[in-house]
């Protein structure tokens, strides 16, 4: 299991190449429809078929472009892994930039430009490692299915939703997924290095408000304004303070948290206050679990008017809200409440919130992985606080995790790159992650001597 003989000097300059020449294929997804991911989709699949595996290239919508392929196992009788990520990105403005956002640069040990963190690095990890399996004549022990997607940055209409909806049978005896936004390296303070690995997201509630008022002249007195109103409501929403409602990712989190830090484990009935001061005593840890106790719902956007002495008869507003398992009515009735009766509320967009086990032989592998390259370093389950294409995937039974593996240096804020500007990713990284993913894929939990015990307290 510990041989990568297969990984040689080729595949690490390959996985660079390919993250740049990925990041230069402009994939912008504007939202509304508005995207176009085929010309990335094309350059996967033509890698995927040089490789002898046959690639699947799957439109709802012109240029909207997926990429799905199947690699054999020695077990087909195991349940299958999918491996999924997205090909579009967020808009970049190369004004606000260093270099171009689709240069994809490398500069210094350093990979530039838009996606680098989101994700095509991870695009670019999986694909150069499963051409290098196919030289070397490496089979993982399950089927793997592979899913390059479209639209992830929107509503995934034009991607893992239409797969899921149109091409179920292409997923089939896939169990378990692995993606994106997880197992990177996390600096805690005092040479503590984690590795959150999701378990878990809060579901998407993106919320439309609309204010109903009387129209008239902005000179005149007005008790049924509707922007007024709808003002009023937002000010409700973005003012309201959420109780704690700890899912089991969440807690177990706070758990590992709390004994990689030397203190007191968190009670199985502790009350708000009593989490709120735990968040506070993990310092910058606490930034991987504070968004992810509560629901939540930010008020991003308002439209009203069309000249300054007119009152509109109608106000309108965008919430992101974000919803726990489990919390998803008091979410609602708590939406009710907050916009009281001269303001309506509905669902734009809406996706589950998911959970997957955090005592799963795939999470054992996944921290074994991660424990054996970077030895001293700490795994923990997390949530994320915002989606990904898991959501969708999870309406085939598919129990998704955030593992897209990067091993980064001290003062290298991740997580704040993610639709940020001057993206980037260390080369030491991508390598890293090439490592760790080979390790995961081709372990096998069911085999004796597999290396798939969790990572101890100490590493």
């Amino acid at each position: 299991m510990a041989d990568q003989a297969h990984l040689d000097e080729k595949v690490f300059d390959e996985v660079v190449t390919t993250t740049s020449e990925l990041i230069r294929i402009d994939t912008t997804n504007r939202g509304g429809g508005d995207g176009y991911e085929r010309p990335a989709a094309e350059y996967v699949a033509a890698g995927l078929a040089e490789a002898g595996i046959e690639p699947h290239l799957l439109e709802k919508a012109p240029g909207r472009t997926n990429v799905v392929a199947r690699i054999e196992g020695m077990d087909p009788s195991a349940g299958a892994l999918l491996v999924h990520g997205h090909l579009d990105v967020v808009p970049a403005e190369p004004a606000d930039w260093t270099v171009h956002p689709f240069s994809g640069e490398i500069r210094d040990g350093v990979v530039w430009g838009r996606g680098a963190i989101d994700m095509k690095n991870a695009d670019a990890m999986v694909l150069t490692l499963v051409r290098a399996w196919a030289r070397a004549g490496v089979r993982p022990p399950r089927d793997i299915v592979l899913a390059f997607t479209a639209d992830e940055e929107d509503s995934a209409e034009f991607g893992s939703d239409h797969l899921v909806e149109r091409h179920a049978e292409l997923f089939e005896g896939c169990t378990e997924g692995i993606s994106e936004s997880g197992a990177f390296t996390f600096h805690a303070g005092d040479g503590l290095r984690l590795y959150p690995v999701a378990a878990g997201e809060r579901g998407t509630a993106w919320l439309k408000l609309t204010a109903h008022g009387k129209a008239g002249h902005g000179s005149k007195v007005n008790h049924a304004n509707a922007v007024g109103r709808l003002a009023a409501a937002v000010q409700r929403i973005s003012e309201h303070r959420w109780p704690v409602r700890l899912t089991p990712t969440v807690r177990a989190a706070l758990v590992r948290l709390a004994e990689v830090h030397g203190l007191p484990p968190l009670a199985p009935d502790a009350r708000d206050e009593e989490v709120d001061a735990l968040l506070a005593r993990l310092g910058p840890a606490a930034a991987l679990i504070e968004p992810t106790v509560r629901n939540s719902a930010n008020p991003t956007m308002l439209d009203a008017g069309y000249k300054i002495n007119v009152i509109p008869g109608t106000a309108t507003a965008g919430v992101d809200g974000r919803m726990l398992s489990g919390a998803e009515e008091e979410f609602h009735a708590t939406m009710d409440r907050l916009t009281g009766p001269d303001v309506e509320w509905d669902f734009q967009h809406r996706e589950v919130p998911v959970q997957a086990p955090v005592d799963s032989p795939l999470f054992a592998a996944m921290s074994e992985a991660l424990g054996h390259f970077d030895p001293g370093a700490h795994v923990v389950p997390y949530c994320m606080s915002g989606g990904t294409d898991a959501k969708q995937f999870s309406r085939l039974g598919i129990k998704g995790y955030g593992f897209s593996p990067l091993k980064l240096p001290e003062g290298f804020d991740y997580q704040a790159l993610f639709h940020g500007v001057d993206e980037r990713v260390p080369v030491d990284a991508l390598h890293f992650g090439v490592r760790v993913l080979d390790r995961t894929l081709r372990s096998d939990p069911a085999a004796p001597g597999s290396p798939t015990r969790p990572v101890p307290s100490g590493g």
